[in-house]
């Protein structure tokens, strides 16, 4: 791993970077910096990229009010998980007919407590839940989530756990409609840093014989496909960018769907913020387990229960950069806590400077999405990762 200006310019313009690090400088570790400034940027080029598709915002990936104002005057509308992330959303003044309630595993007062609110926008991938939203939602217009293929392609596979197949959700949409619902649409995920584009076209093609199957059969016309997220943000492995992925599904979605598009729904959380954050550690402790090891362990103040969980089986890889120089060599990166668990990288060994030393800074890049949402509250008595904002929609100016 290199370390030196063309490390960063893989990741940051060098003005975006030093921005980041002259306000990070003056802080103490460990905590991310987001720049809304480089979300903003994002956000226009998807809007740009994908000028047919509705974006909403998926708040899990960083629900920093900053951003949410910020998404919220682009025009955003949001994919909502909680009734927290509700509560949210609707006291910086989001109307709620920009919200979509689409987690699939909801209790069925919180599905009253959003109708109660305004959202008149459900996913579901079950009998249950849908009976259980014609109770407590009725009228509402329903989406019904589909399991895809292309988990092994995908850095944070999310199949298994959410979706139905293809009959069951055929099925769904016509009690739907028989329980006084809207059958309005379908929605997939093909798994977040899906670098494998192919992956929406399979997708695509399974949505296609659902709404004509519900359209020559029972007469039902659904409205809206609903793409999920899976757009990746710029790790240590390399993807194709935004152009080229826009490019490709909306090729995938004229070959199915002609130039009448159903209304296209978008969920992106990480391809929008995580390339705007950068995460601040310090180096706690170097050493190593023998006399004659030929690698170090290398400690740090931050770990998987404080920001890095998406570490766990090493899926997803942080560029790391240091200001050290000189000879590398590999290591192991681990967290502070006393959890034998709590090791980043052991399988895939980074390379560091051997001059790193103790009280030294390391800068992870691409660290904006799921970084603070899934830090711990008091493990080991570490405080939550700590976020600062700069740029538009914040107290912190350029």
């Amino acid at each position: 791993m290199n370390h030196n200006t063309n490390l960063i310019e893989d990741y940051y313009t060098l003005e975006s970077f030093a921005r980041i690090k002259n306000f990070a400088d003056t802080q103490a570790t460990p905590f991310v910096v987001v720049d809304n400034g480089i979300i903003d940027q994002h956000y226009t080029e998807l809007a740009e990229s994908f000028p047919y598709a509705k974006v909403y915002y998926a708040i899990k990936a960083n629900p920093a009010v900053e951003i949410l104002k910020l998404l919220s005057k682009r025009g955003a509308c949001f994919d909502v998980a909680s009734i927290y992330e509700l509560d949210k959303v609707l006291s910086i003044g989001v109307s709620p007919d920009r919200l979509s309630y689409g987690n699939t595993i909801k209790k069925r007062k919180d599905i009253g407590y959003f109708y109660q609110k305004g959202v008149r926008l459900f996913v579901t991938d079950s009998e249950m839940d849908l009976r259980h939203i014609a109770a407590e939602a009725p009228g509402s217009k329903v989406y019904v989530r589909l399991l895809t293929e292309g988990s092994h392609t995908a850095d944070w596979p999310l199949s298994r756990k959410f979706g139905c197949q293809t009959d069951m959700a055929v099925d769904l949409l016509v009690l739907a409609r028989d329980l006084g619902l809207i059958p309005y649409g379908v929605s997939f995920h093909v798994g977040s840093q899906q670098r494998d584009i192919g992956a929406w076209d399979s997708a695509i093609d399974k949505v296609k014989v659902i709404f004509d199957w519900l359209k020559d059969e029972c007469d039902i016309h659904l409205k809206m496909i609903n793409m999920g997220g899976g757009f990746p943000a710029n790790y240590i492995t390399r993807t194709n960018d935004l152009a080229t992925y826009a490019k490709e599904i909306t090729h995938y979605l004229k070959d199915d769907f002609g130039d009448d598009l159903p209304e296209i729904i978008l969920e992106p959380g990480r391809s929008l913020c995580s390339n705007a954050g950068v995460l601040v550690s310090e180096v706690v402790l170097i050493s190593r387990k023998s006399n004659t090891s030929l690698h170090r362990w290398i400690y740090t103040d931050v770990g998987k229960f404080s920001g890095l969980i998406e570490t766990m089986d090493e899926s997803i890889k942080y560029p790391i950069y240091t200001e050290k120089g000189g000879e590398q060599e590999e290591c192991v990166l681990a967290g502070p806590s006393c959890d034998s668990a709590d090791i980043m990288y052991e399988n895939h060994k980074y390379e560091l400077p051997l001059s790193l030393d103790v009280g030294d800074r390391m800068y992870w890049f691409s660290t904006g999405a799921y970084t603070t949402s899934y830090s711990s509250i008091e493990f080991n008595g570490f405080p939550p990762l700590m976020q600062l904002m700069i740029g538009p929609e914040t107290s912190n100016p350029y």
